[in-house]
């Protein structure tokens, strides 16, 4: 499958929470951009899953998105941290609260 993402993903380890219905399940990123990040879990969901994303900033801020999971990769809980690229590729589709913030933080670690 071809590389279709049009900016670079920026390594960066954030707490969030996650989930179908309401943001219950905790994990961390692996990665993030303006449009997307790697969220890294053993419990992934389908791709085409629509998600709620509470992630919390490096000030603390919890910033709400939408999401769209691209792809998953599956691995037991204990491989979790072993594994290169594992969880789940989402697509961000919506911000709330906090989204501003985010962008933010896209943009300074681009800047680095």
């Amino acid at each position: 499958m071809d590389n279709v993402r049009d900016t670079k993903r920026l390594r960066k380890r954030l707490t969030l929470k996650f989930g179908i219905d309401t943001a219950s399940r905790v994990a961390f990123t692996d990665d993030i951009s303006r449009q997307g990040l790697c969220i890294r879990t053993a419990l992934v969901s389908p791709p085409g899953s629509r998600l709620k994303i509470e992630l919390t900033l490096p000030d603390g801020t919890i910033s709400h998105l939408a999401g769209m999971v691209m792809w998953a990769k599956k691995v037991p809980g204990n491989m979790v941290h072993l594994v290169k690229k594992c969880g789940m590729g989402v697509r961000i589709t919506g911000m709330g609260a906090g989204g501003e913030e985010y962008l933010r933080l896209c943009d300074e670690l681009r800047e680095r």
